[in-house]
């Protein structure tokens, strides 16, 4: 009896440990599968682009950064995003966005609601509190509470913006001299809300303003383009929308169905925003919107500037991930769209492969003075463009 007491002992500590080492290893093996770079020569980037590149104010709409288990603070040997590479490649706004559902099978044609989701899984896996496992509102929650720790953690190099104070505050300091990268907080589709218009004001209270109002399934809100049909929005979905323009907060239909689109236009008056995407005319797939409803999303709010599309740097949507294919991408959109009307939506650390991450921005920099666009174009697609909406949207 001694005998086998001591075998289920010893059976025990194996499977103890064997738990203790999935936990541990696991989560950095799934984004290092992830999260990847392409391995690649440095880039060559001429002085000119340098110094230009020095002096842009770079914005980016979209990083999923927040969904992984790293410190942000610290520079990592996965992923595409994190402080320090945000500071070598001179990012002076990230917006982070928060994942909290993704439906098992995932993909860009059609994804059930109803699917096995995910994040519980990555949830569990990466120790989360409990509150997560069975919450998509505390998963948004939590992601923020990530976000806010690394600022308090930071030494004042992250500054969490949530108003256009907030915003030039940061900018002022950078154009001082000091080391700061803005950080904004977003959702990637709004079905953290559970259905309750209550819980915005919830989300806006732990700093989110940038509201995406789908991701890869069909919520309460309305249609996605990877959903079932081309479904238009609910009820609630018309009711979060009037609330989000109420509130100067700014509303994304990255992944919203087309007809979703349409209807936003429709009852608003807004700048909008597809926060990562890519042109159909130069990439023709289901994840980029067709050509004309892009130029239509883009000219609402127009007394305000209008929207902004921010182009990604993976192939999905450029069918070139060279920092040559993205400034192609960049320059299909400023033909199709003006130069007032593109920005930067990297989707880094959104499982998606790239050639190159933030700190290597300057790359982009160059390739797009290679396309032929002018150093006021390049400003804007950077940054600029960004800015304005921002400036327009926040309180």
């Amino acid at each position: 009896m001694r005998t086998l007491g001591k075998w289920l002992g010893r059976l025990l500590l194996v499977v103890v440990v064997a738990v203790a080492a999935f936990l541990i290893l696991a989560p950095g093996h799934v984004e290092k599968s992830r999260n990847t770079v392409k391995d690649h020569a440095p880039y060559e980037v001429s002085d000119a682009a340098k110094d230009l590149h020095a002096s842009l104010t770079v914005g980016d709409w979209h990083a999923d950064t927040l969904l992984w288990k790293r410190d942000p603070l610290e520079l990592a040997n996965r992923g595409q995003v994190d402080l320090p590479r945000l500071i070598e490649g001179n990012v002076a706004v990230q917006v982070f966005t928060a994942v909290t559902k993704s439906p098992a099978g995932q993909n860009y044609d059609s994804n059930s609601a109803d699917a096995r989701d995910n994040i519980t899984l990555l949830a569990v896996g990466q120790m989360w509190p409990p509150r997560t496992w069975d919450s998509i509102f505390e998963r948004a929650v939590y992601q923020a509470e990530r976000l806010h720790d690394a600022e308090a953690r930071s030494d004042g190099q992250l500054r969490i913006v949530r108003t256009k104070a907030e915003l030039d505050a940061v900018l002022a300091d950078r154009a001082a001299g000091k080391t700061v990268v803005a950080g904004m907080l977003g959702i990637e589709g709004a079905h953290p809300l559970e259905g309750n218009l209550d819980n915005l004001q919830k989300l806006q209270d732990v700093g989110y303003r940038v509201i995406g109002l789908q991701h890869f399934f069909d919520n309460a809100l309305g249609g996605s383009l990877h959903g079932i049909g081309n479904k238009g929005l609910t009820d609630f979905g018309r009711e979060v929308v009037k609330a989000v323009e109420d509130r100067n907060l700014v509303i994304d239909v990255a992944h919203s169905s087309p007809q979703v689109a349409r209807e936003v236009i429709e009852m608003t008056d807004m700048p909008m925003i597809v926060s990562h995407t890519g042109i159909y005319g130069n990439c023709p797939v289901k994840r980029n919107y067709e050509d004309a409803l892009m130029q239509t999303i883009v000219q609402n709010g127009m007394d305000q500037g209008g929207g902004v599309v921010g182009i990604g740097y993976w192939a999905d949507v450029t069918c070139d991930d060279s920092p040559a294919g993205v400034a192609k991408t960049v320059k299909a959109a400023v033909d199709l769209l003006g130069e007032n009307h593109v920005s930067l939506g990297s989707d880094f650390d959104g499982s998606v492969g790239t050639a190159f991450d933030t700190s290597e921005l300057a790359a982009l920099t160059q390739a797009l003075m290679d396309a032929g666009l002018s150093e006021m174009q390049i400003r804007k697609v950077m940054g600029e463009n960004m800015l304005r909406v921002l400036r327009a949207r926040l309180d």
